[in-house]
């Protein structure tokens, strides 16, 4: 059997019974997690834009899937739409490799839009997305991509392909002509995430997403793909990955449980400097003009991807992409304002004087032995040079939703009702996370119409005042 057949039968092979307690606990909380995600990102500019060139297609062509907010498209569509809403804020789930980043719950929308289209139950739904999970995260620990040039999204279409025909119900056959077709097409550059950023940062994975998700439905109907797509000549390993083994009879479903949950609004490798620097100044009370310097050490990946080493010059921002996607801006408007949230990327908040002074006055330094603690930890050590000569100084290896310190329900439901606050009622985002929580006792489609009526009639346009209240 090729790989990609033995990756097929172990997806083929799993049932909700193959998740244990804690796994399905915390599936559920990156569900919540990434559904609140995307509803504060409803009323962003290029969801804007999306929305409307998919409602005009849809008038004319009809729809199977809800979109969150309203509104049907055929499930490649939904699966781009509300996978550029999970994402789009840069405040979802994050995986940790050695070599590798990758945003699992980037693959709630394409499962989710298949399994409505399937007619899912929850529990065919909560088993789909820990495959997916599964797969996407088991690859990014023994074949990173990110060193040769080559994005994440690489990885996450076999794990597309992989949640996506086990929400469809796919045999073994197509499944692994699924993830043939899916792995051979889609390979991203990295690029995408380097030097000047742009709204593609954001939707790259959606669009494979909905790529892959149109091939999945192709392979359904008997189109096969090239099952070599691994080990084949000009294959995976030959051209990108180089050679390695996964005994996939030997998985399980657990990965999600090695999962973080992001507590600020910003790239994942910034989490605990910016514990640092909202420490520092409420123990501290700290003037931002009477700042003269401020040093970050920290580990070479975060150093390299929003430090300013391999990734480019972080001290040039001007958009929300290079916001958050900059360690010296989340620092200094962490210490301006008290926190990093869907506000401090507000394009007037980016461009006043005082932060972007600030963050001028940032240096970042990688420190072999944080480097070598990583990922296991997220160490940093931010050190603050007052104009009087006092230094102030935190350290931190975690912070509250690392695997160490991990989310609890009841601090993922607060973080979804700060998000979704604008965009609905009481008795909605209530409803909404009930039905996350007892997903397993739903049909897909009840969680769906919920979704649908984010919006509407609801959008307050205090999203500002929502975050400062809370």
């Amino acid at each position: 059997m090729s790989c990609a057949e033995q990756l097929a039968g172990f997806v083929a092979e799993r049932s909700f019974d193959d998740l244990n307690e804690s796994a399905r606990a915390q599936l559920k909380i990156r569900v919540l997690d990434a559904l609140g995600c995307a509803i504060g990102a409803l009323d962003s500019v290029p969801v804007q834009a999306i929305q409307s060139t998919i409602r005009d297609q849809v008038a004319e062509q009809g729809g199977a899937c809800s979109l969150i907010g309203g509104g049907r498209a055929a499930p490649d569509r939904a699966a781009f739409y509300n996978g550029a809403l999970v994402r789009y804020l840069d405040f979802n789930d994050s995986y940790l490799a050695k070599g590798e980043t990758c945003h699992p719950s980037d693959n709630l929308a394409p499962v989710l839009a298949a399994a409505e289209y399937a007619d899912a139950t929850g529990r065919e739904l909560l088993c789909a997305l820990a495959t997916a999970y599964q797969v996407q995260c088991r690859l990014c620990d023994v074949a990173p991509v990110r060193a040769a040039g080559f994005d994440h999204t690489t990885q996450g279409s076999y794990a597309v392909a992989a949640g996506v025909s086990k929400a469809l119900g796919l045999d073994a056959t197509a499944t692994a002509n699924a993830i043939a077709i899916c792995g051979t097409s889609f390979n991203g550059l990295r690029v995408t995430r380097t030097g000047k950023l742009s709204h593609w940062k954001g939707l790259a994975y959606p669009n494979m997403a909905a790529c892959c998700t149109f091939a999945i439905l192709l392979a359904m109907r008997g189109i096969t793909g090239p099952l070599e797509v691994f080990e084949g000549e000009k294959g995976f390993m030959d051209a990108i990955a180089g050679c390695f083994h996964l005994d996939w009879s030997q998985e399980d479903l657990s990965r999600v449980t090695s999962t973080i949950l992001k507590k600020h609004n910003a790239e994942i490798h910034s989490q605990t400097a910016i514990e640092c620097a909202l420490q520092l100044k409420a123990e501290e009370k700290i003037d931002s003009r009477e700042i003269e310097h401020i040093d970050i050490e920290t580990f070479d990946v975060a150093y390299n991807i929003i430090g300013g080493g391999e990734e480019g010059d972080k001290t040039l921002v001007s958009t929300k992409e290079e916001a958050d996607h900059s360690l010296p801006y989340v620092v200094s408007v962490a210490l301006l304002d008290g926190q990093v949230m869907p506000e401090q990327y507000d394009p007037a908040r980016i461009g006043r004087h005082d932060v972007q002074q600030l963050l001028h006055k940032v240096s970042v330094h990688p420190v072999d032995a944080f480097s070598a603690r990583f990922p296991h930890e997220m160490p940093c050590h931010l050190i603050v040079t007052l104009r009087d000569g006092r230094v102030l100084s935190q350290e931190r290896r975690d912070y509250p939703g690392f695997v160490s310190d991990p989310m609890s329900w009841e601090m993922a439901l607060k973080k979804f009702d700060r998000l979704v606050g604008p965009f609905t009622t009481e008795a909605l985002r209530g409803a909404i996370a009930r039905a996350v929580k007892s997903c397993e006792t739903i049909q897909v489609h009840e969680l769906c119409q919920l979704l649908q009526e984010v919006g509407a009639g609801h959008r307050t346009g205090a999203t500002r005042e929502v975050w400062k209240e809370a």
